[in-house]
């Protein structure tokens, strides 16, 4: 047996607030991975760490998570090992819900539990796919609501003051890659340059709207002026589009995880997607799941409510919860079973214990 200290291991790239790596995260809790089975490595979006040559090596799209992996072939100590890049969320989890199982071959340090968290039946994996597509859909990006969390010139204010910080640093990362690549201090294909000027363009765009976030509307150029109404307009359109995402969620949820009283991979997607939204509409992780989704009802608006029809007490049953004295009668809203659920989850409690992201 080749001794832990010699086996080449794999590698994590993440950041703490990326919607989308919390669910490898999650993962690698949820399968029972020892702490020194895989490398964790951050990279500061905030710094625009994620735009650097030597990241983008690994993830040409700069995005995160990616999972670097040795190939089976070269984990031999007398072989110099080989790597590749994992860059799909769901393809990153598929991978190590595979590598560890009670008869995977994988070596593991660690003598947790390594429960499957693939469906288990074809129907099953169909509506995981459904789920699993649905939040990483268009119509449900959290990035982009992320971005586009303002309605009102009042939301666009508060929102500019925290996000401004956050676009001017990432912007100094690309004027510089792209001054030292002019200069030739930094070696870089032109494909890469395109990519920086247009993550720069991009950058920009949503600068000239928040930087003039505190003027009115009366003093805003006529450039400004429709720049603004372009913004507001598509985040009023991000959000009431946000409606039939969480009608059909609601209704493809089995309850009170999304099938049923087992935890799958897409529990793990649902529950990063839900703690992205949750706190856009001002949830905390410390809310149950009526006040969690009562507050994303209010934060879409327009009077949207999603039917209140499953049994608390069934729900609270199936995930195996104490059941509180609830009364038989009590229904609650399927993502907020779902919620109640995960949140009582040691992986939900330690990815999310200090804050939603």
């Amino acid at each position: 047996m080749v001794e832990a200290a010699h086996l080449p291991k794999a590698a994590l790239y993440y950041y703490r607030g990326s919607v989308w790596a919390s669910v490898p995260l999650l993962t690698l809790e949820e399968k029972g991975y020892g702490s020194d089975e895989v490398d964790l490595k951050e990279v500061d979006i905030e710094k625009g760490e994620n735009f650097m040559p030597s990241y983008l090596r690994l993830n040409p799209q700069g995005t995160v998570p990616t999972l670097v992996v040795p190939l089976q072939k070269t984990l031999a100590p007398e072989i110099e090992s080989r790597y590749k890049a994992i860059q799909d969320t769901k393809a990153i989890v598929e991978f190590l819900d595979k590598s560890r199982s009670s008869q995977s071959r994988t070596h593991t340090t660690s003598s947790a539990p390594s429960p499957a968290l693939a469906p288990a039946t074809m129907a099953f994996s169909t509506l995981s796919h459904q789920i699993v597509d649905l939040v990483h859909s268009d119509a449900a990006d959290p990035n982009a609501l992320f971005y586009a969390n303002a309605r009102s010139e009042s939301e666009l204010s508060a929102l500019a003051k925290g996000l401004l910080p956050f676009l001017h640093s990432r912007r100094t990362t690309l004027v510089k890659l792209l001054d030292d690549s002019t200069s030739g201090t930094v070696q870089a294909s032109e494909k890469t340059k395109a990519f920086w000027e247009l993550k720069r363009i991009a950058i920009d765009n949503f600068i000239q709207v928040f930087q003039d976030a505190d003027k009115s509307a009366a003093e805003l150029s006529e450039e400004s002026r429709q720049k603004r109404e372009a913004y507001l307009q598509s985040a009023n359109a991000g959000w009431n589009g946000l409606k039939d995402v969480l009608n059909t969620l609601h209704q493809d949820i089995i309850g009170p995880y999304a099938l049923g009283d087992q935890l799958s991979v897409a529990d793990l997607h649902l529950a990063a997607w839900l703690a992205r939204i949750a706190s856009l509409a001002g949830a905390d992780a410390s809310d149950d799941g009526n006040t969690a989704v009562g507050k994303i009802e209010a934060h879409v608006g327009g009077g949207f409510s999603l039917p209140k029809d499953f049994s608390v007490a069934e729900a609270r049953r199936r995930a195996g919860l104490a059941p509180n004295s609830v009364d038989s009668t009590e229904r609650q809203n399927k993502l907020a079973a779902f919620w109640d659920a995960v949140k009582q989850r040691a992986s939900w409690k330690k990815i999310y214990g200090e804050g939603l992201h």
